[in-house]
């Protein structure tokens, strides 16, 4: 049984504060409760995705988006209903109330059941040259330089092997013996790291062409210089939710004009706006994808991921965005570097 006090949120609580008591509770959900305990809805991390991507900013509340019409049970249902009820309505966790709609409980699926392995395929791209980085990188791969440290790549890694997912390929290029000499078989590092070889530069999605084994579950890619700590398995329950074929993490940016934007018609002023900020979503290099998608690439060339995408999007198919709220930074430039290795001890 949960300890449901410390996954209970107000309606007028803000979205980072719901964040934060998802991640502390590690059941994927809150309980929206009003001041006398009475359940009133549930939020998932999808749930607040979702509202990211229409606007929302984590200093807004929660009333807008959190689900207001959960399964629930009454404390005296069998685990073996629990069971058929999470089965039959497709959830992972049932929220229990007494007579008066008071929350007494949550019961969770995978405490009935044991969890199934991840068996998801995760791919790496790290065969880049590192230019930007030189001299750091004249004898080094970029994903082998170390911040905090120990090696880029290795903090991927456990990232993927800390929640679930040890079925790992690393698409080399560049100085390819340096990480495979580190890495190994990767049973080390709690993981089954196998490689693949690219005699020329094929892109972010081109090496994906050079998988010897059929994949037959959606699959993370993901780029070898990034440091983030999203959660995975989040991020796999938001593409199989939304029946995606390919999903996209992407993150906030925002650009601040210099100047004072001027709005026209003609010659006519209508309004002066001074350095407005402007926001868009950004590609995050993580991306998950059903395993046809490889069927899209040529054969032998240069493809990067945002031409799939694009060729996905062309198809019809179902191409969705991960807003990215966690941390993240690619090591692309030796200022990025720096403050990498700054940020690295605050955030791992």
């Amino acid at each position: 049984m949960i300890d449901i006090s410390k996954i209970s949120l107000f309606a007028d609580s803000t979205i980072v504060n719901a964040l934060s008591v998802i991640d502390s509770g590690a059941v994927k959900i809150a309980l929206v409760v009003d001041s006398d305990n009475k359940l009133l809805g549930t939020l998932s991390d999808g749930d607040i995705r979702r509202g990211l991507l229409k606007g929302l900013k984590l200093s807004d509340i929660i009333l807008d988006i959190y689900f207001k019409t959960p399964v629930v049970a009454n404390k005296k249902t069998s685990k073996e209903n629990l069971l058929a009820m999470c089965h039959t309505h497709q959830v992972d966790q049932i929220p229990l109330i007494d007579d008066k709609n008071k929350v007494i409980g949550l019961h969770v699926l995978n405490e009935m059941v044991a969890p199934e392995k991840k068996k998801n395929k995760i791919v790496l791209m790290v065969g880049g040259l590192g230019k930007r980085l030189r001299p750091l990188t004249s004898n080094t791969p970029k994903p082998m330089l170390h911040v905090g440290g120990k090696p880029i790549l290795l903090t991927i890694v456990q990232g993927f092997v800390n929640s679930g997912f040890t079925n790992i390929t690393m698409c080399l290029g560049y100085k390819s013996e340096k990480i495979q000499n580190y890495f190994k078989d990767g049973s080390e590092f709690g993981a089954k790291i196998d490689y693949v070889f690219e005699d020329k530069r094929m892109g972010t999605a081109g090496a994906l062409t050079l998988l010897q084994k059929k994949i037959k579950d959606s699959f993370f890619v993901m780029n070898g210089d990034l440091l983030t700590n999203i959660n995975y398995e989040k991020m796999l329950d938001f593409h199989l939710e939304h029946k995606a074929d390919a999903t996209m993490c992407v993150r906030e940016y925002d650009f601040k004009v210099p100047f004072g934007v001027v709005n026209t018609t003609n010659e006519r002023i209508n309004s002066i706006k001074e350095k407005p900020v402007h926001s868009f979503f950004v590609n995050a290099g993580i991306y998950l994808l059903e395993p046809w998608c490889i069927d899209l690439i040529p054969d032998d060339e240069f493809y990067d991921m945002t031409s799939l995408f694009e060729k996905i999007i062309a198809e019809g198919k179902n191409a969705i965005s991960f807003p990215l709220q966690e941390y993240w930074i690619d090591v692309g430039k030796i200022s990025e570097y720096e403050r990498a290795n700054d940020d690295f001890h605050k955030v791992f």
